[in-house]
This record gives C-alpha cells, structure tokens and sequence, in this order.
C-alpha cells in the first residue's frame, strides 16, 4: 500500500527534507582532494548531530548485513552504497555520490549528489549533466493523475539518447516514515504503466546512471555496488512530492 501524506506529516517532512539537503551540501563542500571518505563520514555524523537529525543509513538492515557508515560515498566506477575508508583518498578527477538520507521527528529525507574533485574529463561533466537533466524531466512526470512509469519512462530515454546506460536493478523508491516504502520507482519502464500518483505521495527519485555497460556487481563488502566494465556512474536524487499541481522538490538546501 502507498502511504498517502497527511497535512501533519508533511510538515514534518518538509522540514526533515529540508534538514538533509543541507546536511548533505555541508558534506560536499568538504569533499577535496587529500580527504578520504572515513574523514567525510565521520565528518556526516558531527553535522547530522549539529542538525538534530540521525542517520538513516547507519546500522540500516539489509539480511545479515549492518551499513557502517552514516552516509553513502561511492566514487568513480562505484555506483551506489560505498562505505567510507581511511585507504580510499580522494584525488583530482575523481567524481564522488554523497547518498545522505537523515531522520528528524520520525520522517525520513533522502537526497543525493554527485560531484567533481578538481576538473572532470569532458564525458564525465556530460554524464552527470544529462543525469541531473534525467532526474528533472522525472520530477516532472511526478504529477496526479499520472503513472509511476512515466517518471521511469521520462528519464531513461534521456539518459539512453545521450548514450549512458541506466542501472535496473536497484531503484527509487516512496519515502516517509521508513526510507523505503511503496512504490518501487524505476529508471525505466513504459509510460503509462505502474501505480497511479495521486497527492501526499512522497518518491524518492533517484536515476543511476553508467558512462558504459549498465551491468553492474556487488563488491566483497556486501553493500558497495560497482561497474561491470570499471567505468564511472553518477547517482543524483531528490525526494519529491506529489501536489495537486505542480511536483515540489521537497530536498532543497537552505543553509548559507
């Protein structure tokens, strides 16, 4: 069942959502070469507790398994769930996700972002614009009346026309009182198709993209996700919700 938003609720959730989109641009503006990831997570949870929120992401379940980290830092040909280490350091070139999903008052907001250390080559720059493109013409679609497949249909053929890949097995996803919840929003499908939007919907929309191949593996850790071919990928993500009208992009920055 999809949870529909009451006026209470949201909110709460739009400050919630609020309150991750800042922590998560605090971590980026620390994100340089010379810092490992350790450093930027360790840096994440000071400023989640500045803000009065908790990781969502920190000890989160998956199976057997317990995240470690309190945000998710994947770089370069890692696509999604990278965990923080004193080993990797980040150098010029590198491209960086910052996964930063926060709990405040029993909501969840959930956003990501991908960014450049230094100059990136120019097919790089290309692949995380045409995600950011990809993610806006989703957000879009995210209007009543309309069907979740036209979010999934709008932004794969935004990415494919450029020549990226799209990753399918992992996808958006709802977001409320849980960090996933009903429905499963994918990077591709057919318009027309999926659950009905309707408004107090909340989506975590999320395209996850790949300069090549969109195969993907799952490193020896269990939780960080990588490029068949070793090629880089670029993840951005907003939760955003369902009006009577126009969609509102509930992770947007505030702080200075």
């Amino acid at each position: 069942m999809i949870p529909i938003k009451s006026e209470r609720d949201l909110r709460i959730m739009r400050k919630s959502c609020e309150i991750a989109a800042n922590v998560l641009d605090e971590i980026c503006r620390l994100a340089a070469p010379g810092v490992s990831t350790w450093e930027l997570d360790r840096a994440a949870k000071r400023i989640m507790e500045k803000h009065h929120c908790r990781s969502a992401e920190y000890k989160y379940k998956c199976g057997p398994l317990s995240y470690p980290g309190y945000v998710c830092i994947s770089v370069n040909d890692q696509v999604i769930h990278g965990i923080g280490s004193k080993e990797r350091i980040l150098k010029d070139s590198d491209i960086v996700s910052f996964d930063c999903a926060t709990i405040f008052q029993g909501f969840v907001g959930d956003n990501t972002r991908t960014v450049f250390i230094g100059e990136p080559s120019p097919e790089v720059r290309r692949l995380v614009e045409t995600t950011a493109e990809a993610l806006n013409l989703g957000i879009e679609m995210a209007r009543p009346g309309n069907r979740v497949g036209d979010i999934s249909a709008a932004i794969q053929k935004h990415v494919e026309s450029r020549g990226f890949g799209i990753v399918r097995e992992f996808t958006g996803h709802g977001v409320g009182r849980n960090m996933h919840e009903d429905p499963e929003v994918p990077n591709f499908g057919r318009a027309g198709t999926g659950p009905v939007l309707r408004p107090g919907m909340t989506l975590a929309i999320e395209p996850m993209t790949t300069m090549g191949s969109p195969e993907i593996f799952v490193g020896d850790d269990g939780w960080t996700v990588y490029t068949a071919d070793g090629k880089p990928s670029c993840h951005i993500e907003h939760t955003v919700l369902v009006t009577e009208s126009d969609p509102e992009i509930l992770t947007l920055p505030t702080a200075g």
